[in-house]
């Protein structure tokens, strides 16, 4: 299990890491097991199985359609590299993000050995045959024997779709199945879904800016026990440009984060309906940040509101 400390000794030490994570030893004291139980990667629940994920996975939309340059791959590795050694295994992409799929691939075919993975994408297309097609040529590209997670993207021919998945799911093709929307488009139909079909999972946008999915879609997927991956936390990244050269308020101390981008994802992280959010970056350092977290307590209710005020008032 790995804790904060080791997780700066191991970001200074991402080029002899070769793909490998490194492993923490045993605790060897009271005091010492208490301190690694503090900083033990934050978990939740999938409900429709109990399997656990860490609260933190990694988006690939634009930050990993890129061309296959020895360049790019370089530091496309060292970010993965970064995001399994804080305990990330959640990676999420899309045959809509363009070359996405494939450089999670080109960097998962590289790690040896290579680190637990929990690899989703999406089927972003119409028709039946089309949608195998595209579900086959993705795993291909990602490298992954089978997907953990499968979700209709924005709701495309979500009926023809959703009639394969529940077949590959019942075959054991695919482990999860889900369907996703994105810019706050398509809610009623996706809401409408979610009280009608055997979900695993949803995914859409929520942040402490854009605070819709409280009105019904979070409700709704903690009644209906569906797993919600969340997506957009920093907005886009415009949320940052409210933040810039403001100090960070005392309730982000008293939750760990030494960052705007923690605090942001923490106070998504603050509703029990959240299982996993996905940031997305290309940026070794930001990936550094972001995992952080991914450890640390969560805020409470009272702690949520004091965010929530801190930003507003901006």
């Amino acid at each position: 299990m790995l804790n904060r400390r080791q997780i700066l000794h191991l970001a200074a030490a991402l080029p002899l890491l070769q793909g490998g994570i490194a492993r923490a030893a045993a605790p060897a004291t009271a005091a010492a097991a208490a301190d690694a139980d503090a900083d033990a990667v934050n978990t939740r629940p999938i409900p429709s199985s109990g399997e656990l994920l860490p609260v933190i996975g990694m988006g690939t939309s634009q930050t990993f359609d890129v061309a296959a340059s020895p360049e790019a791959l370089a530091e496309l590795g060292a970010v993965l590299q970064a995001f399994f050694a804080a305990g990330g295994k959640v990676i999420d992409s899309s045959p809509m993000y363009g070359e996405a799929e494939s450089r999670v691939g080109d960097v998962l075919r590289s790690l040896s050995p290579r680190p637990p993975v929990f690899a989703a994408t999406k089927v972003w297309t119409r028709g039946r045959e089309e949608g195998i097609a595209q579900m086959q040529t993705s795993a291909q590209r990602m490298a992954v024997e089978r997907f953990d997670l499968i979700a209709i993207h924005n709701l495309q021919d979500w009926r023809t779709h959703l009639a394969t998945l529940k077949q590959w799911q019942a075959e054991g093709k695919v482990r999860y199945i889900g369907i996703t929307t994105s810019h706050g488009r398509n809610h009623e139909e996706l809401l409408d879904i979610m009280r009608r079909e055997p979900l695993d999972f949803v995914q859409f946008s929520y942040n402490i800016e854009d605070r819709v999915a409280e009105q019904a879609l979070l409700p709704l997927a903690q009644e209906r026990g569906i797993a919600t991956m969340i997506n957009r936390p920093y907005q886009r990244g415009s949320l940052f440009a409210k933040t810039r050269d403001q100090a960070l308020p005392d309730v982000a101390g008293e939750l760990g984060c030494s960052s705007w981008g923690q605090f942001f994802l923490k106070w998504i992280l603050g509703h029990p309906a959240v299982t996993n959010v996905i940031p997305a970056t290309s940026r070794v350092h930001h990936m550094q940040d972001n995992m952080q977290a991914n450890f640390g307590p969560l805020p409470d209710g009272r702690q949520r509101a004091e965010m929530l005020r801190v930003f507003t008032a901006l």
